[in-house]
């Protein structure tokens, strides 16, 4: 039964906020992201799951500002400089997509008996991708300021460009007495003079705007100002019968070299989170399960095809304008879903009489389970492409040293470490297995090798039988422990010094035997604390007691703990915890819930 939609919006919205907490995070704990998370939820309280909601399509309707400002703050992330250098991304990689496929598509559509203009509409409304789960997705995997994410980005606004003169396309491919009202060249003219009015105002009207609101020392006034660009630039747009994704993008773009810039991010940032989260939602609901159930070996078969011919059509355009292998499977696997302005052109075409209501239903199904199987054909990419070996150019292998200390790591921890071993002028073997840090290394004059601690075969090829001591400095407790034991057992007379990650860790690398271990914040927290103290007005020499005292409990509660596991020392613990409770675990090999929560540092 649906929820009544008038005196008791208080409802819906609890209800829409409620299947969000809930599913979000339970499918984000399953690693299939939130996108899904959200279509399902949607789908379960929608009108074709326990009908919590009889009208999506009045959800979609708002949620779509969650696109508009999420297209916001991407634009106030490309400058217009930044945006010149993509222009070949943009009209050439985007251009050459959006054909390619769109023939696939069309040839799919023919081969499927539709008539060449409904192939046409069908195959294009297919062809763009679905930019809100696309740019969601790239930002959960944090790309989309990389190279590769920002081709990808380019190719999404080059499909939002796409939707104007496809709907004019769809008046002129319309049957006779369905062309609709409006001429198409007067609403290209509308669109092109909607631009320009965004352009002046975005050049002469929004800096002095905000200055002037600044000035005005009123917060609120400024979120107001905020929302009324977006939406504002929205709504001229979709008065040009443009996209408002696309005018909100542009208004971004133009305050993108505004020093208010970070300030409407912030702004902006809450709404667009909530709202973006409401169309997912939205789009779950709209999926027809009955339609679904009555034409379901159509509506999957629909599905299979039409996301298997886009594949290719990306892939083989990303592989002939040469990107990597690697690459055009990831952009083949993001960009293979159909997207939310594809309703908006079957719409329009069914408007049009250039297919029926029937058609439109099925082809709208098939768009939304894409959008919703998009987030699993990421997933998928694990399996498909296996981790890429390190490059190993300008990187020397670990063979025949010869230093009297061989340290393993060289991240923060190893370089201080290193230093004391070269002031007293020793010689060091260096060992690492991050490329990039070695040839970092190598620019400050530092020769590190690549060599994993792990392996015997390459500690010994590091010289470590030979060595006088091998100092562990890596960050991994469970490496670090690995190599203790392995070293222990193959090299037994040679000295081994180890950072240990917390207490636990200390303790167990005591047990192996270590020379000696040092929790990699104990000192530096000491230090700290002790200037603390100085801070607040204790005087220097009491403030240098009190560090001493805190010093030597810890090494005496330390030794009680080696002999009697992780609660023996807590009376020497400052506070009120003198007694360790029942039922507790003492075993410091084994962190539990309990154990994480004590003072373990």
């Amino acid at each position: 039964m649906a929820l009544p939609s008038e005196g008791n919006q208080l409802i819906n919205v609890v209800v829409l906020l409620g299947a969000a907490v809930i599913a979000v995070p339970l499918f984000k704990r399953l690693g299939l992201g939130s996108v899904l998370g959200y279509l399902a939820a949607g789908l379960v309280i929608g009108p074709f799951g326990i009908g919590l909601f009889s009208d999506p399509k009045a959800i979609l309707h708002v949620a779509e500002l969650g696109v508009v400002m999420f297209l916001f703050i991407i634009g106030l992330e490309m400058q217009p400089s930044r945006l010149w250098r993509l222009r070949g991304e943009i009209f050439g990689l985007g251009v050459a997509q959006v054909l390619a496929c769109g023939a696939l598509l069309t040839g799919v559509g023919l081969l499927a008996g539709m008539s060449g203009p409904a192939a046409f509409m069908a195959a294009m409304g297919f062809v763009l991708s679905s930019t809100a789960i696309v740019m969601q997705i790239l930002a959960e995997r944090d790309e989309t300021a990389s190279a590769q994410g920002q081709r990808i980005v380019s190719i999404l606004l080059l499909e939002d460009l796409a939707i104007v003169p496809l709907l004019a396309l769809a008046a002129l491919l319309a049957p006779a007495g369905n062309t609709g009202q409006g001429d198409p060249w007067l609403q290209s003219a509308i669109a092109l003079g909607c631009i320009l009015a965004l352009l002046a105002a975005g050049r002469w009207l929004l800096n002095p705007l905000f200055r002037l609101l600044a000035n005005a020392h009123a917060r609120e006034v400024m979120t107001a100002a905020a929302l009324l660009v977006v939406l504002g630039a929205a709504l001229l747009m979709e008065f040009g019968g443009l996209s408002m994704a696309m005018g909100a993008f542009l208004a971004g773009v133009l305050l993108s070299e505004s020093t208010f810039r970070h300030q409407l991010e912030a702004e902006i940032e809450p709404f667009r989170g909530i709202l973006l989260g409401l169309f997912f939602l939205g789009v779950g609901m709209s999926l027809d399960l009955a339609a679904v159930a009555r034409e379901w070996p159509l509506i999957l078969a629909g599905v299979a095809v039409f996301m298997l011919v886009k594949s290719v059509g990306v892939y083989a355009v990303a592989r002939l304008l040469r990107a990597s292998r690697a690459e055009a499977v990831t952009r083949a696997a993001l960009l293979a879903q159909g997207g939310e302005f594809a309703f908006v052109l079957y719409s329009a075409a069914a408007d049009k009489g250039i297919f029926d209501a029937h058609t439109g239903a099925v082809l709208t199904a098939i768009v939304i389970i894409s959008m919703a199987v998009t987030p699993l054909c990421v997933l998928s990419l694990r399996w498909l492409l296996p981790k890429p070996a390190p490059s190993m150019e300008g990187v020397d292998v670990a063979r025949d040293l010869d230093g009297c200390a061989l340290i393993v790591g060289f991240g923060r921890f190893g370089q201080i470490v290193t230093q004391a071993m070269l002031a007293r002028g020793l010689k060091v073997s260096i060992l690492d297995t991050d490329t990039d840090a070695i040839r970092a290394a190598a620019k400050w004059g530092v020769k590190v090798y690549y060599g994993d601690g792990t392996r015997v075969d390459m500690l010994r090829s590091a010289g470590a039988e030979n060595a006088c001591a091998i100092l562990i400095c890596i960050d991994d407790p469970r490496a670090a422990t690995q190599m203790v034991k392995l070293i222990k057992s193959e090299f037994p007379l040679v000295k081994v010094v180890v950072r240990a990650y917390d207490r636990i860790h200390s303790l167990a690398l005591a047990k192996e035997g270590v020379e000696f271990q040092v929790r990699e914040t104990l000192e530096s927290a000491l230090v700290f604390g002790e200037a603390a103290l100085r801070a607040i007005g204790v005087p220097a020499e009491e403030a240098q007691e009190v560090l001493e005292d805190v010093r030597q409990r810890d090494n005496e509660r330390f030794d009680l703990e080696v002999a009697g596991g992780l609660f023996a020392g807590r009376s020497l613990l400052y506070g009120n915890m003198t007694s360790q409770p029942d039922g507790k675990n003492d075993d410091p090999n084994r962190e539990t819930e309990e154990t994480a929560a004590s003072p373990s540092s």
